[in-house]
């Protein structure tokens, strides 16, 4: 597999407390423009550019994406954020709630990612696709890594932990607590050694940043066509992305809220859900599942356990073992009447990062009427989707702790 050093610009030592942001898909526009009223430094300004600007704008206009780019070009002439002045790697790490994560930054290949070599176990939207492709273009750099996985080789995680025991460039804890700390790797012949290392590697698999890794190669192409002298090795070839050892990452349950009980009355939906559930009262209330299989369920005021029953899924089949997939297809679709529940206005999606407590609020502010918490998905499980290639049901996975931007970012 394909590791790319690169030229990396990235924020000024004293500055990248101040630069750093929350990936632009986790902030509402008004939780970025109070960022920014607070901090004019924040890298908001460039993956969140409407707030450039007074009032309401189309948020996907070529007029806010440029704004956004004149920012960042602002952010490189005023000294905020520096260019490398030679190509390097990155090594990372990340601690956060006793978990440690320690990988690279680098540059990987948009055709390995159409190979399928970089695996993938979610589909993407052609519509956001198109979005973030035209944004990769118009701001000519790449403003967010994709979050991928390798599969933990000890010869490979031991050579990346070996430069931690270095002096870094950027230690600093964030908002979130979530503690940064970033080594720059320069010599060539470290470098090397770390690049040769992973050429054994059979892929990579992308644990977040699908849309960004689709909109990469996307934006790829079009820049190929449009180059009469291209040549594969144009830095548009090659996206930004943190590539960490899967043995060290950390996937969060991934539950459901939805609004209404879809016309039944609390009696007859549990006596439907007991066709497919042994429900019995939850041994302690908020209650969250200690196995796969097993769901938490929160109705009128009350927490109840849910044991999935024989015949629910395929074992032979990982997807159709996944707990999302048998509460879908045992419980939100057949009665709940929830087919698609990427496009279904009734229910809502909640990280396990806010906890059961707050699946439980949702349902007493009367705004939802039923909550389900779910076993997280295991790491082992998604590696198999992926290698199968087989896609998991929307909302399967949410790992913690996320990638900020603007700690690095690649320019094309």
């Amino acid at each position: 597999m394909v590791v790319r050093p690169f030229r990396g610009l990235r924020p000024r030592k004293d500055m990248i407390d101040k630069v750093a942001a929350k990936p632009y898909d986790v902030v509402s526009t008004e939780e970025a423009r109070k960022e920014a009223e607070r901090n004019p430094y924040t890298f908001y300004k460039v993956t969140r550019p409407e707030i450039n600007f007074d009032g309401e704008v189309d948020t996907h206009s070529d007029e806010v994406i440029l704004k956004g780019k004149e920012v960042l070009d602002n952010f490189q002439k005023e000294g905020v954020m520096i260019l490398e002045d030679k190509p390097a790697i990155y090594v990372y790490k990340e601690e956060w709630k006793g978990y440690s994560q320690i990988g690279i930054y680098a540059t990987f290949s948009t055709q390995e990612y159409r190979e399928g070599k970089i695996k993938k176990h979610e589909l993407t939207r052609k519509d956001k696709e198109d979005e973030r492709a035209r944004h990769v273009k118009l701001m000519q750099a790449h403003t967010g890594p994709v979050f991928l996985m390798y599969r933990s080789r000890p010869e490979i995680d031991q050579l990346i932990i070996k430069h931690t025991t270095k002096e870094p460039e950027y230690d600093y804890t964030d908002e979130s607590g979530i503690h940064h700390t970033l080594w720059v790797v320069k010599d060539e012949n470290e470098i090397k050694e770390i690049v040769d290392a992973f050429k054994s590697v059979d892929a990579f698999y992308i644990a977040d940043g699908h849309h960004r890794a689709a909109a990469a190669a996307r934006a790829a192409e079009e820049l190929a066509k449009e180059n009469p002298n291209h040549t594969g090795e144009e830095e548009y070839n090659f996206f930004l992305a943190v590539l960490f050892p899967h043995s060290q990452l950390h996937i969060l349950d991934y539950n459901r809220v939805v609004k209404d009980l879809n016309g039944n009355s609390k009696e007859e939906f549990l006596k439907k859900i007991s066709a497919k559930f042994d429900i019995e009262d939850a041994p302690n209330s908020p209650f969250k599942p200690e196995k796969k299989h097993e769901f938490g369920m929160y109705l009128d005021g009350k927490w109840y356990k849910l044991s999935a029953k024989e015949g629910t899924f395929d074992k032979n089949d990982v997807v159709s073992s996944l707990d999302v997939a048998i509460l879908q297809n045992n419980l939100l679709n057949p009665i709940l009447g929830i087919e698609n529940p990427r496009t279904d206005k009734r229910i809502n999606f909640v990280g396990g990062i806010k906890g059961v407590e707050e699946l439980q609020r949702l349902v007493d502010s009367g705004e939802y009427t039923v909550a389900f918490a779910l076993y997280p998905t295991s790491i082992e499980e998604l590696l198999q989707v992926a290698d199968e290639g087989k896609i998991m049901p929307p909302k399967s996975t949410w790992f913690e702790p996320k990638l900020k931007s603007g700690i690095i970012v690649h320019l094309m």
